[in-house]
């Protein structure tokens, strides 16, 4: 492989996405109560600001994302818009998560009208500005197995125009064991698989999230580096990382970037990936975390384009759809076949 192949995003929450501008608008629209009601003033509650903010303060910041989402053509103008910024970044090809019960809450939408918003937003936004996307329903493992099972109700009511089925939240007190069922009729909808697993949680939930929910790729998977028996499987099953820079430094999942394990990943043959996670609470783009934030973390050159390419391998698309994306074939890379 030589130089960089176009830009690639695996794992971007769409909830975590909103813009300043958009929560303002709506808030008004649905005089819905903000800390503030200009940008600048409403950043420091939206956008992180200190590099250590940790995870209960990093999760907070969604409170102002999800809580102007007041009816389901607000869903679809945040789809709609993470489309069109993904655009503006460069990227060609997205894959954009979301939970629709998350999204609901504030307001008691009904999660399947959730769902058919954020299609029909990512639709007009391909459409629209060229990029490529493919949708990600989330179950939010912290409001536990029955609320997850209405979840994933919202998300087979629309199977066709979901890619794959994740996992995220409180990864701590809610193991995958909990949610075996739910995945296992994900995979009988055809869908692919993705779990956040060693972020809060040690190796172990790395281990279950392949094992017992069948995930093909994992959610920053930080705690792998904890077992080389760990390692060894993602090397050995393939299995992608979706890691995610300046979200790990920001929820104090690693201290800095330098303490981050992406490097090592890449240096032993995994399938390691850079990505944004949650763009519009880190205060970043998928450029910067390409041109600082992995620098920072001890990644040359040839290590980010090895990223990018990684991800291309392990993006879930068909081979067809891949190749034209890609506009094969450039250096015989292996994402070309």
């Amino acid at each position: 492989m030589e130089g960089r192949p176009p830009l690639i995003d695996l794992h971007r929450h769409l909830d975590g996405s909103v813009r300043l501008a958009t929560i303002l608008d709506l808030g008004r629209k649905f005089n819905i109560p903000l800390p503030a009601w200009d940008e600048e003033g409403l950043r420091p509650h939206v956008v992180v600001q200190e590099p250590h903010a940790g995870l209960v303060e990093f999760l907070k910041k969604f409170q102002w994302m999800v809580g102007v989402l007041a009816d389901a053509d607000s869903c679809r103008r945040v789809a709609y818009e993470n489309v069109e910024d993904a655009a503006r970044e460069g990227i060609r090809y997205i894959e954009l998560r979301f939970s629709p019960c998350f999204m609901a809450a504030a307001h008691r939408l009904d999660p399947s009208e959730v769902v058919a918003a954020v299609v029909q937003g990512a639709r007009e936004g391909e459409r629209d500005f060229g990029v490529r996307v493919n949708l990600i329903g989330i179950l939010t493992r912290t409001y536990g197995p029955v609320v997850a099972r209405r979840e994933l109700r919202a998300l087979l009511d629309h199977k066709a125009s979901i890619k794959a089925l994740d996992l995220a939240g409180d990864e701590g007190s809610k193991p995958a064991e909990l949610f075996v069922e739910h995945f296992r009729e994900g995979r009988d909808a055809g869908w692919e698989i993705t779990v956040h697993a060693g972020e809060a949680a040690g190796a172990q939930s790395i281990v279950a999230a392949v094992e017992k929910l069948g995930a093909t790729r994992i959610g920053h998977a930080v705690r792998a580096v904890d077992d080389p028996a760990v390692l060894e499987m993602l090397r050995g099953r393939k299995i992608g990382i979706e890691a995610n820079l300046t979200s790990n430094v920001q929820t104090s999942t690693v201290p800095d970037y330098a303490a981050h394990p992406l490097r090592r990943f890449l240096d032993e043959g995994l399938l390691a990936t850079i990505n944004t996670d949650d763009p519009g609470i880190s205060g970043i783009d998928l450029n910067y975390e390409l041109e600082v934030a992995a620098p920072a973390a001890g990644l040359g050159e040839g290590d980010i384009s090895k990223a990018l390419w990684n991800a291309w391998e392990i993006a879930f698309l068909e081979p067809g759809e891949k190749k034209a994306l890609l506009g094969c074939d450039p250096s015989g890379a292996s994402a070309c076949g």
